[in-house]
């Protein structure tokens, strides 16, 4: 049985809902560790962690899906800053803090904010649009 346009639209914005989410745990994780330098002498602080989609094709259905690709890591940098009483200081009084910039982050939140709740849009319509013909064929 062939599945309708509105099912595969549901199914696309499925996929984006779960895309989104990914990006908005890992957003929310560097930004719980903003602050997190390394715990033991030598020990470099965290390191903002980044996510790639991809395309999935789904032969079944045949349709295009956006997944989550591969988790990495931000090559950048990490924010060097002058407190000589930190017990994580070196020679210098320098003390590593993490590659995280909160603006940044907050920026990706947003953005993966606006495109769950498109997706979440899109869900809602296709349904609405499903119900209306359930009842226009009754």
């Amino acid at each position: 049985m062939p599945t309708s346009d509105l099912v595969k639209s549901m199914y696309i914005a499925a996929a984006g809902l779960k895309a989104q989410g990914d990006r908005l745990r890992i957003v929310s994780e560097n930004i719980a560790n903003a602050e997190s330098v390394g715990t033991r002498e030598g020990q470099a602080p965290y390191r903002r962690k980044t996510l790639s989609f991809k395309n999935v094709i789904d032969r079944e259905m045949e349709i295009d899906l956006v997944k989550t690709g591969k988790y990495g890591y931000d090559k950048s940098s990490f924010d060097r800053r002058y407190e000589p009483s930190h017990p994580q200081a070196d020679n210098d009084g320098y003390v590593l803090y993490p590659n995280v910039n909160r603006l940044v982050e907050m920026m990706d939140m947003r953005e993966a904010r606006r495109g769950y709740e498109a997706n979440l849009n899109v869900i809602e319509v296709s349904k609405t649009m499903i119900m209306q013909t359930i009842n226009m064929l009754r």
